[in-house]
């Protein structure tokens, strides 16, 4: 194999498949979230940072039974924070909007 053709394979490996609940970290039971859910039938979680759009859309098929229509991901930046005399951040997270076909709901409470 040339080092092209090994650089190429090394470049498309897949990362470790993460396991449903690895993935949902959990619910973000928000007002705003509420409104979505209630009016869009859109859900919004905590995901792993290692989890892409297709990882969760399985996920959520999986663990609650549903038929997802469209996955949004935001990258969360961490806020600075300040305790005293010590000043850091708080952690960066990923947070995916999850779209839900319209005969199909999720129930929280």
């Amino acid at each position: 194999m040339s080092t092209d053709a090994q650089t190429a394979a090394a470049a498309t490996v897949e990362p470790p498949l993460l396991a449903p609940h690895q993935i949902i970290l959990r619910p973000l039971v928000t007002e705003k979230g509420v409104h979505r859910s209630t009016r869009h039938n859109a859900y919004s979680f905590e995901v792993s940072t290692l989890a892409t759009k297709a990882d969760v859309r399985r996920a959520v098929e999986e663990l609650f039974n549903v038929k997802v229509r469209r996955v949004h991901v935001q990258n969360r930046r961490g806020k600075p924070r300040r305790s005293r005399f010590r000043s850091g951040r708080t952690k960066d997270w990923k947070k995916a909007i999850v779209t839900l076909d319209p005969e199909h709901r999720i129930n929280f409470f």
